[in-house]
């Protein structure tokens, strides 16, 4: 009965989008960015379209992707994701950073020079995810197609 009531969401969702050309526009223009399919496409309009950020590293502050030191005492710092905001979408996220890590150039640019520098693997994930999420937004900022920088 949930996974029924979870497609009936997901049609009303994407026929609300369908419906209203910007956001079937900034839907478009998402899917242009190799690693951002249907979900994060989906999440990523309804959470540009609700809510007002003035720059990429806000929208990745909501959504918990800033490095945060975690130190204590003697013990020595350690670097992770804040985490702060909803776990559902960072969840999502993984993934399709995890798929552009092998099909988007800059991510895969960024992801090298990262793990050469010492970083660990789940570190230069949590950046790709950060990286994807500040795509996302230019992308819909400058309302232009996904044109990869890295070659």
């Amino acid at each position: 009965v949930l996974k029924t009531e979870i497609g009936k969401l997901k049609n009303d969702i994407d026929e609300h989008i369908d419906r209203h050309p910007q956001l079937k526009k900034n839907r478009k223009l998402l899917q242009s960015i190799k690693g951002v399919g249907e979900v994060i496409s989906r999440m990523m309009v309804s959470l540009l379209a609700c809510k007002q950020f003035k720059n990429a590293k806000q929208l990745a502050c909501y959504l918990g992707l800033i490095p945060k030191l975690n130190e204590s005492g003697k013990r020595a710092g350690k670097t992770t994701l804040s985490k702060e905001g909803p776990g559902y979408i960072r969840a999502k996220l993984y993934m399709a950073a995890v798929v552009a890590l092998q099909h988007n150039p800059d991510i895969k640019a960024q992801n090298t020079r990262l793990v050469g520098q010492g970083k660990t693997k789940m570190q230069a994930i949590g950046a790709a995810m950060r990286k994807l999420t500040h795509i996302c937004f230019g992308v819909v900022k400058n309302q232009t197609e996904y044109q990869p920088q890295a070659i």
